[in-house]
């Protein structure tokens, strides 16, 4: 960027989305499973698991305050279209964005180490398995609160780091 204060805004914006999205994500994947695995399910029922998500994987209603829209709220999951023309394909922009996060993790430890690492999965490409590809890469294929927990308080202590 040839303006620094563009360059502070676009880290700041996709940090933000990261943190933003993955929990999205989580939702749409966890519905899409229960929606398959309950296929003679009803529209209340569906209704239900979808609140159910939201809440467990959404913005806290101390955050957030949803009278007057909560009909809208039980309908969220319509606008992602991914449940209805890639099923199952939403949750690899998790993966993807976990991966990237953990990359750039590595690179602010050890840059040269963290491209050449990098280099070396994209190498193999499709020929391994995914996990196998995160660990060419010197990555984590977990997505458990032990992975997350670190990448998230890096991503809080990156944004925390730049100017308003």
């Amino acid at each position: 960027y040839a303006n620094p204060a563009d360059a502070v805004r676009a880290k700041r914006d996709q940090f933000e989305r990261v943190v933003r999205i993955l929990p999205w994500i989580a939702t749409i994947d966890s519905f899409q499973h229960w929606l398959y695995t309950h296929p003679g399910h009803s529209r209340g029922e569906r209704t239900a698991e979808w609140l159910r998500l939201l809440d467990r994987f959404g913005p806290s209603p101390d955050h957030f305050d949803w009278s007057g829209l909560e009909e809208h709220r039980t309908s969220m999951w319509q606008r992602q279209l991914h449940l209805f023309q890639v099923p199952f394909y939403f949750v690899e922009y998790g993966i993807a964005q976990l991966g990237a996060l953990q990359l750039w993790m590595k690179s602010k430890e050890n840059p040269r180490q963290a491209l050449a690492n990098y280099r070396a999965a994209l190498a193999l490409g499709g020929t391994r398995p995914l996990p196998e590809l995160f660990a060419a890469a010197g990555i984590r294929f977990d997505f458990s609160e032990k992975t997350l927990r670190p990448l998230m308080n890096a991503v809080r202590e990156e944004l925390a780091s730049l100017p308003e």
